[in-house]
């Protein structure tokens, strides 16, 4: 597979700035460097932005152009990253905190949570100036959510429903607070000036099966390629199973 045209050339060779040792350390892993060489007017721009704890390939494979930063995103220099090169589509799966006494309504939650302030906080200012932000967002979080993207300066423009199936292609249905969940939405909006091409792009419906907890479907991003094609994709809060070409992909779960 060749290097992707228009992706920056990003060495990430130095220690996990700013997470803590939990979030980095794992028996199970191994640290690396990570650099993706690729065929743009960037190319000269190569900057060391955080370590990448690859985990050994016989317990799981990396694509080949992706670019995983294990790092923590509150501390992360997204301003030195946004000095570099600014994305085209950003997509993050904030892990909403939610405030009730029994928040996770009997599913064991295997990651940690943040609070709305924690998230609002991320510097999305330094990233992007003109493109897309896909948001995840959970029931309660619908309200707050449309806020964030309000003050990171972008305007809401669709949403795209993940409707879960089981392997036997029937409807998945998961815990609720008043009724069965069976799907999940990503809110859509943008900012400055993007093209929208004309007719739109796919369905704002993906029919998937439902995997791991909180991995989302790959047919998201054969979606946003097609919206943004041979654009500089980033993706914030990102997790091992959603590693892709062509991707930047930082989060403590790498």
């Amino acid at each position: 597979m060749s290097p992707h045209p228009t992706h920056p050339l990003l060495s990430v060779d130095q220690a996990c700035s700013g997470s803590t040792p939990n979030e980095c350390d794992s028996d199970d892993s191994v640290e690396n460097d990570v650099n993706v060489e690729c065929m743009s007017n960037e190319a000269s721009d190569a900057f060391s932005v955080a370590s990448s704890t690859v985990v050994q390939e016989d317990s799981f494979s990396i694509p080949e152009w992706s670019v995983p930063i294990n790092a923590d995103v509150l501390s992360f220099d997204f301003k030195k990253l946004g000095s570099i090169t600014q994305f085209g589509v950003i997509l993050m799966d904030p892990p909403w905190q939610l405030a009730s006494n029994a928040p996770s309504r009997g599913v064991t939650i295997s990651y940690s949570t943040l609070s709305d302030d924690a998230i609002q906080s991320i510097p999305m200012h330094h990233l992007q100036t003109n493109g897309f932000l896909f948001i995840w967002v959970i029931n309660a979080k619908y309200v707050k959510a449309f806020e964030l993207m309000e003050k990171w300066g972008y305007t809401y423009c669709d949403d795209i429903t993940w409707v879960k199936r089981t392997v036997n292609r029937r409807m998945a249905k998961g815990h609720g607070h008043y009724l069965q969940h069976a799907k999940e939405t990503c809110l859509v909006a943008y900012k400055g000036n993007v093209s929208s091409p004309q007719g739109g792009i796919g369905s704002d419906v993906i029919y998937a099966e439902r995997r791991g907890q909180s991995q989302k479907p790959s047919e998201l991003y054969d979606l946003i390629e097609q919206l943004v094609p041979e654009g500089k994709y980033l993706e914030i809060f990102g997790r091992r199973n959603n590693l892709r070409d062509y991707w930047t992909t930082i989060g403590n779960e790498l």
